[in-house]
């Protein structure tokens, strides 16, 4: 043995502890000086701000000019035609004159002296009407488009959609049609108020319209898209079909229900359901044919135009 050290042997040579204290405290440092990706990092909110932040504000106004313009582009197209039809089906019923003589009286005037018709009541009112009704559709998809951070584009469907709609188109409607049935009401008849059986009646006839106009086309279009081949999409879209087919269809069921409301006003004192129903029955199928070919404009093309115009204009705006 050695001398050295302490008591004169020399001490055994062990290695060094490892010195795991300053690894953990480096490995610390490392990681605390490393730069963190800019996507893990909460945005400081800024003084003053708010919610809306989050929502899809990007050209707001000039979308909400878009649904103007494509709601008047839509109103403007539908409005003769459906005023004629309409006052058609309204003396019809009242016996004021048939149906074909209504018609072809009516677009005689058209071609004779357009400015008149164009400025007339009955032409206005079907302008606001359809107008108002797109211009709801539309301003609620611009809404929903804006509060859920959605692109300038979206179409919506659902309860709001349905709601808004209706409730615009009912209130437009019955007022048309009140001022209608008394300028088309039976001949030689002082006009009188319109009941409220027949407000009730005009009002669920509506909210069947809306349904099928508003909700069934963005639920059936994709349907429909999958259903036939790409060579017939290429010419018209499921969308397209959906927009046309939907509100055609369901007036098989909502003209007895106008006809009723109808049938109150001109005839008051009918009491019997079955005296009334023989009235419905007996022009049905006449007054369908005719409110197809209104709401194929109305709801078909004024549909389409609406969507085609607004979809053109926000895809600009995006």
């Amino acid at each position: 043995m050695k001398d050295g050290g302490i008591g004169g042997l020399e001490a055994s040579r062990e290695p060094p502890p490892l010195q795991l204290d300053g690894v953990k405290s480096s490995s610390r440092l490392a990681a605390a000086t490393r730069p963190i990706p800019t996507s893990t990092i909460a945005p400081e909110p800024k003084a003053g701000s708010t919610q809306t932040e989050k929502w899809n504000t990007k050209n707001l106004a000039l979308r909400l000019g878009a649904d103007l313009i494509s709601a008047a582009s839509a109103a403007v197209m539908v409005a003769p035609i459906i005023s004629i039809i309409d006052r058609s089906i309204m003396e019809n019923a009242s016996g004021r004159r048939s149906l074909a003589q209504s018609i072809k009286s009516s677009i005689q005037a058209l071609l004779r002296t357009p400015q008149r018709v164009v400025f007339s009541k009955p032409f206005a009112l079907i302008f606001a009407l359809y107008g108002g009704t797109y211009l709801t559709a539309n301003s609620l998809d611009t809404a929903t488009s804006t509060v859920r951070a959605l692109p300038a584009t979206h179409v919506s469907s659902g309860t709001a959609k349905f709601a808004a709609s209706s409730a615009a188109n009912i209130g437009l409607c019955i007022y048309k049609d009140q001022v209608f049935v008394r300028l088309f009401g039976p001949p030689g008849a002082a006009p009188r108020p319109v009941a409220l059986p027949s407000y009730a009646l005009f009002a669920l006839r509506d909210c069947m319209t809306i349904f099928a106009s508003f909700n069934v086309p963005p639920l059936l279009g994709p349907v429909l898209s999958r259903r036939v081949g790409d060579e017939v999409q290429r010419f018209v879209s499921g969308q397209t079909m959906a927009q046309f087919a939907a509100p055609a269809t369901l007036q098989l069921v909502s003209t007895p229900v106008h006809l009723w409301g109808l049938d109150v006003y001109n005839r008051p004192g009918a009491t019997s359901w079955r005296d009334r129903w023989a009235v419905v029955r007996k022009n049905w199928a006449v007054s369908t044919a005719a409110r197809i070919c209104r709401i194929v404009p109305a709801f078909g093309v004024g549909g389409v135009v609406n969507y085609k115009v607004r979809r053109g204009l926000m895809e600009r705006l995006v």
